[in-house]
């Protein structure tokens, strides 16, 4: 007997999300409020607003804006995640309506804002640890404990078994939407918290789509129906092990081939090499990538992903700044003239502008560009094709310590008429079919006629 033939259904995509309009050509920039400005205020920080809407910045991630246990407190001022109130306002950082004017500011100037959301974990003395007990786990003796394996002494963990806890957070949550107006959530830990709270926040909390929600976490499921965009912690790592000898250009192939084929083409990554876990506790960007530091930010600018700037980092600060007591950040005197800073703002520039650069599906794959030097040398394109024009953007970095000489296949990149966009030395490619990178040096190359 013949076989019946199958019956050909296209499968629905594996995410199914959607990224609000806004989001499609974003960077993301990491606000620690407690240390931006010697006051530790909202009102401080609000001065730097017009500096970070001219330098390109997006979406403004604030770090945790609760209150601080006492109870267990590390340092003289604590941990902003160990929070004893998830719907109150730190008044270290200012008043409810000094929260709300922030928020109106960023509006304002056409920016977005993501507060930090902690629903692992609580203070030892949040009120619900008297009110609600049964909403926390507890070790053998059935007392409170932190979060196993760590040293988060200054938390209690949450059971997401119990019901009225998610009610709770979802509440919560909905609180700061309807009476601040945020624009998302980066969700701490998110990997912590079981996936199906995540998603039925989605679905409850922002139903059409129009939020930004950010995983602290590495996962593809978090993409399905939860989560924008996720950590790309080990790209962190593989870049810090580059700088450092560990692993080199090659190993980074493999991960660009793991990325392109283990997430879904809609998640968005983000891509860094700071922010307040790895300041504080691994030391500064300078420490940990030395002079690779720059070929090395070069590559999440352009890379597929959302870029992410840490407080300070536009201005090289060599500071790690301390995580429990007041450590204000060093800014220069003439902040917008810093080379970083006017280095930066071109780079994001280039990032909002060039449609390849886009962030999720509506960017561009990375295309590798063959040559001889795999182990020293990573070179690709990115291609997209927008308002009946080819756009074309090639990035080609030198991660060793020798000065190298390649030639790349022509054959990858579709249009030869490319000019060099920025680089970190003063030379002008004029055949970038043949190229001569110092060490740790780089070149982006895009399409002569790209509106700038």
């Amino acid at each position: 007997m013949k076989a019946a033939p199958f019956n050909h259904v296209p499968l629905p995509p594996y995410s199914q999300i959607e990224h609000p309009s806004w989001s499609l050509n974003a960077s993301i920039y990491e606000v620690n409020i407690r240390q931006y400005t010697p006051e530790g205020s909202f009102r401080a920080f609000a001065r730097h607003l017009p500096r970070l809407k001219a330098l390109g910045v997006t979406i403004l991630w604030l770090m945790p804006i609760h209150p601080i246990g006492i109870q267990h407190r590390k340092g003289s001022l604590g941990s902003p995640y160990a929070i004893s109130d998830h719907r109150a306002i730190n008044n270290e950082l200012g008043s409810e309506e000094d929260f709300r004017a922030l928020i109106n500011e960023i509006h304002r100037l056409g920016m977005y804002v993501i507060i930090d959301w902690v629903a692992n974990h609580s203070a030892w003395d949040n009120p619900l640890a008297r009110s609600h007990p049964h909403w926390y786990k507890k070790n053998p003796q059935g007392q409170f404990r932190s979060t196993t394996w760590f040293d988060w002494d200054d938390i209690i963990e949450f059971d997401f078994q119990q019901q009225g806890l998610r009610d709770y957070m979802l509440n919560a949550m909905q609180y700061y939407l309807d009476e601040f107006h945020i624009d998302g959530f980066r969700c701490d830990v998110a990997g912590f918290v079981p996936i199906e709270f995540w998603e039925q926040a989605r679905a409850s909390l922002d139903p059409d789509q129009q939020l930004f929600w950010l995983a602290e976490w590495e996962e593809r499921d978090l993409h399905k129906r939860a989560f924008n965009m996720s950590y790309a912690w080990a790209l962190n790592d593989l870049l810090e092990d580059i700088a450092n000898g560990k692993r080199n250009a090659e190993n980074l192939c493999g991960y660009i081939a793991k990325h392109n084929n283990a997430f879904p083409i809609n998640a968005i990554r983000m891509n860094f090499l700071d922010n307040h876990d790895k300041n504080a506790w691994d030391g500064s960007v300078q420490q940990r990538f030395g002079i690779a530091e720059e070929a090395l930010m070069a590559l999440t600018m352009v890379m597929d992903g959302m870029p992410l700037i840490y407080s300070g980092q536009e201005v090289a600060t060599e500071q790690s700044l301390a995580f429990f007591e007041r450590d204000p950040i060093q800014w220069p005197e003439q902040i917008v003239t810093h080379p970083r800073h006017v280095w930066l703002q071109r780079m994001l520039t280039l990032k909002s502008n060039h449609p390849a650069l886009q962030n999720g599906c509506a960017g561009s794959l990375m295309q590798e560009i063959p040559h001889d030097q795999r182990n020293h040398i990573i070179a690709f394109s990115r291609q997209s094709q927008h308002q009946n024009h080819n756009h074309c953007l090639v990035f080609i970095a030198n991660l060793s310590e020798e000065k190298r000489i390649i030639e790349l296949d022509h054959r990858a990149i579709q249009f030869a008429e490319l000019e060099c966009y920025t680089s970190s030395s003063s030379s002008k490619d004029t055949d970038f079919k043949k190229v001569e990178l110092e060490a740790w040096g780089y070149r982006v190359l895009v399409s002569k006629n790209l509106e700038q």
